[in-house]
């Protein structure tokens, strides 16, 4: 909200513009103004910011009139609530660093963050399919075909603990699986 309709003037160009003001920077849109500030944490209606998007004046009001940009009533609201709460700033995500969730030793990463989030939501999984289903089911993904049989057959057979892996290493290295990746290529060279 406040880089869309406050950081024209009050962002990385203020200083250009000989404004002494930036919201853009947390210690800035904090720091003393001159007996006040744009934003006192936990008290919005000593905050100036509070004060001159609810201004009167409309030479007071912010953001300027000649901007075109106007805040509704929901989001001053919601600036209200922000500065109420302490007016947490955070860096934009993609500057923040990820950080390596632990997984426990010996668990599938992605099985744990599935079924975390099953539990958070009241769920649970899936029974786990039989054997045919889930040849039937890769055996489309990956060419577009049914199984056959005998390739049912054989699946259900193998008894290995690699064998839903050997499957898989059979589709990609057929030719069923390239035509049905370039199918859509060679439709669009058509």
């Amino acid at each position: 909200m406040l880089s869309d309709n406050c950081f024209l003037c009050h962002g990385p160009d203020a200083k250009t513009k000989k404004i002494p003001l930036r919201l853009d920077i947390e210690a800035d849109a904090k720091a003393d103004l001159g007996g006040h500030r744009a934003i006192v944490e936990g008290d919005a209606e000593s905050s100036e910011l509070i004060r001159r998007v609810t201004s009167e004046s409309k030479a007071k009001r912010m953001p300027p009139i000649y901007t075109g940009h106007t805040l509704s009533e929901k989001q001053i609201d919601t600036l209200r609530r922000w500065i109420a709460s302490g007016a947490k700033w955070q860096a934009h995500w993609a500057f923040i660093p990820p950080t390596k969730t632990s997984v426990p030793s010996g668990e599938n990463a992605i099985d744990y963050f599935v079924r975390q989030r099953l539990a958070k939501d009241g769920l649970q999984p899936s029974p786990e399919a039989a054997s045919e289903a889930l040849l039937r089911r890769v055996t489309f993904d990956l060419t577009g075909l049914p199984p056959t049989p005998a390739e049912i057959d054989a699946f259900v057979a193998d008894k290995s603990p690699r064998a839903y892996e050997k499957v898989i290493d059979r589709l990609l290295a057929s030719p069923r699986f390239g035509e049905k990746m370039a199918a859509r290529w060679l439709d669009v060279a058509r």
